[in-house]
């Protein structure tokens, strides 16, 4: 269903517009597939099972940027705990559209780990190859325990084992932009999960 379809059967949903004031997402969004509204209840029981596994414990949140920006910031007001933040910077994309394998830490933490109670906040985790990276330097840094809470996890293409605490979606093995995901530096502030149309792919 196309994005003018779905807008039009879902009249109600009036956050999912904000493609239509913005041109030049509207005419490459194809499919909505998490709307906001889903999104923001995931990250409401996120948020309770995180302040119950954590209370009366020193939690740091800490942001792989950027595209958990926009999830951090949602999920922290979720949890209802004293939080400390810090993020990190990681690079195995650039422009594209699947992750090369190769792991650049562009931002490294200003909090020194040991000891504390970590929890790391994914986007999205599709072959898992940079979080398992991130995962085993942080684990390296003896922080008290280690944990992550990701967004969404696409279906059926983990290349390695990886735990993961908490996590909101599961999703189709597809590219996907909105809610801190981009493509080629766009989309982020799309405040819901979407696909886009083929040729978008040509036209930036």
């Amino acid at each position: 269903m196309s994005l003018s379809e779905r807008l039009q059967d879902s009249p109600d949903r009036s956050v999912p517009t904000l493609a239509a004031y913005v041109d030049a997402y509207a005419r490459d969004i194809d499919r909505i597939l998490i709307t906001s509204d889903e999104i923001q209840g995931k990250l409401s029981a996120m948020g309770e099972r995180i302040t119950a596994d954590y209370a009366g414990k020193q939690l740091l949140l800490v942001g792989v940027l950027k595209g958990a920006f926009v999830v951090m910031a949602d999920l922290a007001r979720n949890v209802r705990l004293p939080l400390e933040f810090d993020f990190m910077a990681v690079s195995s994309y650039g422009a594209a559209t699947k992750t090369s394998g190769v792991v650049r830490i562009l931002k490294d933490l200003d909090h020194d780990l040991e000891g504390l109670d970590v929890l790391v906040v994914e986007d999205i985790v599709d072959s898992g190859l940079t979080l398992k990276y991130l995962l085993k330097n942080l684990a390296g840094r003896k922080p008290g325990s280690l944990e992550v809470a990701a967004l969404l996890r696409k279906e059926g293409i983990q290349q390695v084992e990886l735990d993961l605490r908490y996590v909101g979606f599961e999703i189709p093995n597809e590219f996907v932009v909105g809610y801190g995901l981009d493509y080629s530096e766009r989309f982020r502030n799309l405040p819901y999960i979407a696909t886009l149309r083929p040729e978008a792919y040509t036209d930036l």
